[in-house]
């Protein structure tokens, strides 16, 4: 009798592992093709350029393993001290420009007026334009001798400078493109952000006297630091891996004053075509936007609040 009820429970025992089984391998199925595009995408081209950055290229794309040789060679390099900096200086002039200017847009878009939907479709459209259209659209507006921006300002007597040659105003105006083009794809995710404050804060707040300043410190700030980290964070790294705006926009007279590690990639990897330097330059690259996030992964426990 005992041994028939040990087979009668082990029946559904079997049948559920069975089940259990079916469901796993449906699972690894559906995240298989993902774990392979992360592989093939992601970790393949990384560990690649890892290796890359070992080797030394010749003629002809023939290369030899050179160890540590292009580490070396980068710690006394000038250009990559030069193409740092600027890469930093970006970082410090868009980052906090971009989240200040996206959450005031974002504030004021984010009200019960009139037109929202137009207004929130105009900030939006520049980050859907082709980041080609936007540095040549800038480029004749900006250009020094027939430009509209100078012929405006020659209007009222002001001589404008040469924006994209002058060293002094040729990285400020390429951080000043880059604000623009992508203000309002950041205002976007700051309203959605916005949006999922419960109003009964709001309404509290009424209650005890609060102007629009006091809610906006009080209330608004504080739980929208969740989205605002997330903005600082993709911010931080478009900053750093700047390129296309510089490429297009700023010419050959102008390049020592505003070029950036990824230009500098890309000068030594098809221009020069030393992709084993210009590969120890993207690990530089990678490991210097790693350690700035972690950076700002730890900080933000300090200021980022949830609900």
């Amino acid at each position: 009798m005992a041994v028939h009820q040990e087979l009668a429970a082990a029946v559904p025992r079997s049948r559920k592992s069975k089940l259990k089984r079916r469901e796993y391998l449906w699972g690894y199925g559906m995240i298989l093709p993902l774990l392979l595009g992360v592989g093939v995408l992601f970790i393949w081209p990384v560990v690649r350029t890892v290796y890359l950055s070992f080797t030394e290229w010749g003629d002809f794309g023939k290369y030899h393993w050179a160890g540590a040789h292009n580490y070396v060679k980068l710690a006394s390099d000038p250009e990559i001290v030069r193409a740092l900096l600027h890469t930093l200086l970006n970082v410090v002039l868009y980052v906090p420009a971009i989240v200040v200017q996206a959450t005031i847009v974002a504030v004021l878009l984010s009200q019960p007026i009139r037109g929202v939907s137009l207004y929130r479709t105009v900030y939006f459209l520049p980050a859907v334009m082709m980041p080609a259209a936007v540095a040549m659209s800038w480029r004749w507006l900006l250009n020094g001798d027939y430009g509209l921006v100078n012929a405006v300002l020659k209007l009222f007597s002001i001589q404008g400078p040469s924006w994209l040659t002058d060293p002094r105003t040729v990285l400020l105006t390429v951080v000043f493109v880059a604000v623009w083009s992508m203000v309002g794809f950041q205002a976007v995710i700051l309203i959605a952000g916005i949006k999922g404050i419960a109003p009964s804060y709001y309404e509290a707040a009424s209650i005890e006297g609060a102007g629009p300043l006091s809610k906006f410190f009080g209330i608004t700030l504080p739980l929208l630091t969740p989205a605002l980290f997330f903005v600082s964070v993709t911010s931080l790294i478009g900053a750093l891996q700047v390129f296309d705006l510089i490429y297009m926009m700023v010419g050959t007279v102008a390049i020592d004053n505003a070029d950036t590690v990824v230009y500098l990639f890309y000068k030594q990897a098809f221009v020069r075509n030393d992709k084993g330097y210009a590969s120890a330059i993207a690990v530089v690259l990678f490991a210097l936007i790693l350690l700035l996030t972690a950076l700002q992964l730890k900080i933000q426990r300090k200021w980022v609040h949830y609900e």
